[in-house]
């Protein structure tokens, strides 16, 4: 396997050179790839074609892994969207089109990494072995959530496979990522943290700290930004006054890569040096990913009041999951036979996951206040006391987790 540890060792090189080194020749733009930005690293072809120089002859268990993540998460995004529309969940984010940056990520972790998503990353968690049962929960909001209701709808939280919270507010989870990073670094642990924002949490101030300290305190951290063109309906254009993402990395001292985010490939083998660079003591890196968001931003939104519809049609022709399959039926280890099994054993699992998630009743009001002291406070025995009084004066209280009001 070709690691691809020449990508951020030649700090002299452009990454247009770099683009050349890799694929072995100069590549130039044709009216389908000009959207994608020329610096942008990458192995794989509009086509799923690969030059044989470039080709990083990946495991084939890894690459079929990849694969079948990258289609479980859009099925699971689907799924998420139909249940939403059709009344029964109240509230989904989709991530369509990203699926080569969620899977390319996730693939070059360790299980002892620290993962810190948004909540724009079904498929991370779902690569790491969480359960399509469990997630469902959570959008139901139902006793079966590991967070008991506490949660928005799509804040998955898995700490047994160290999957940090999902929380609203953009770009916090970037400091908590640096946080780990340095306690790794103290404690010779070696495990590499690695965070995820969009281009619109580039101008968060918890990005400015984030990427601050990593670099002051060369913390095993890798920053994963997945610039889609738009913070809710705000253009890239208008986000910032830099042309890219990755320009931002030279201010912090860190290096960076922008890559083909649709592309998984390319996707994992900038992370993976990156990972490893960080692991081996060098410092963080911050990885920008250029990919369009084909969805909504999320189920209360739409999209087609300010994108550009021609820049959306374009992107369509650079889906990751079709990209993907291209390379891998030129390497005959996929066909049309098992693209059938693959989908129909993935609606299966995925019906037979909704059915049981929406069964579970809701928690119980006592849950309230479980998980919180080791022994409650007096002030908190006061309140579960009124709220069981609460409770055997109304029977029971009405379910509204499906009438989430956003």
């Amino acid at each position: 396997m070709e690691s691809g540890a020449d990508l951020m060792k030649k700090k002299n090189k452009s990454q247009a050179t770099l683009l050349k080194k890799k694929n072995g020749k100069s590549e130039k733009s044709s009216p389908m790839t000009s959207v994608l930005r020329e610096d942008c690293y990458r192995v794989m072809n509009e086509d799923g074609t690969v030059d044989s120089k470039a080709d990083p002859k990946l495991d084939k268990e890894l690459l079929l892994k990849m694969y079948r993540n990258m289609v479980l998460t859009r099925a699971f995004d689907e799924r998420g969207m139909m249940l939403q529309r059709q009344g029964r969940i109240g509230f989904y984010v989709p991530s369509f089109g990203q699926e080569a940056i969620q899977t390319g990520t996730a693939a070059a972790l360790l299980d002892k990494d620290w993962v810190f998503p948004s909540y724009r990353e079904p498929g991370i968690f779902l690569y790491r072995g969480a359960g399509l049962y469990e997630m469902l929960c959570n959008l139901w909001g139902n006793r079966g959530d590991l967070s008991k209701g506490r949660q928005m709808p799509v804040h998955y939280s898995f700490p047994a496979i160290k999957m940090f919270s999902v929380s609203s507010p953009i770009a916090t989870q970037l400091i908590q990522a640096v946080g780990a990073g340095m306690a790794s670094k103290i404690s010779k642990t070696k495990e590499v943290a690695i965070s995820y924002c969009w281009d619109g949490g580039t101008s968060e101030n918890d990005f400015h700290t984030a990427l601050t300290f990593a670099g002051a305190y060369k913390a095993p951290a890798v920053f994963v930004v997945t610039n889609n063109q738009y913070a809710i309906s705000v253009p890239f254009s208008k986000q910032t006054g830099a042309k890219r993402i990755v320009d931002k990395a030279i201010g912090y001292g860190m290096p960076g890569i922008a890559v083909d985010g649709n592309d998984a490939l390319a996707v994992f083998l900038a992370t993976k040096e990156a990972v490893d660079r960080a692991r081996r003591g060098e410092g963080p890196t911050l990885i920008e990913c250029v990919t369009f968001r084909m969805g909504p931003h999320s189920s209360s939104d739409d999209p087609t009041r300010y994108r550009d519809e021609k820049l959306y049609q374009a992107w369509t022709k650079r889906d990751p999951i079709k990209r993907l399959r291209a390379y891998l039926e030129s390497k005959n280890i996929w066909d049309e036979k098992k693209e059938k099994n693959l989908q129909e054993d993935l609606k299966a699992k995925l019906a037979e996951a909704v059915e049981r998630a929406e069964k579970e009743p809701a928690p119980d009001p006592m849950d309230l206040f479980e998980d919180v002291y080791a022994e409650l406070t007096p002030q908190l025995k006061k309140q579960r006391a009124e709220l069981l009084h609460e409770v055997e004066l109304r029977g029971k209280f009405e379910n509204t987790s499906e009438a989430f009001p956003l």
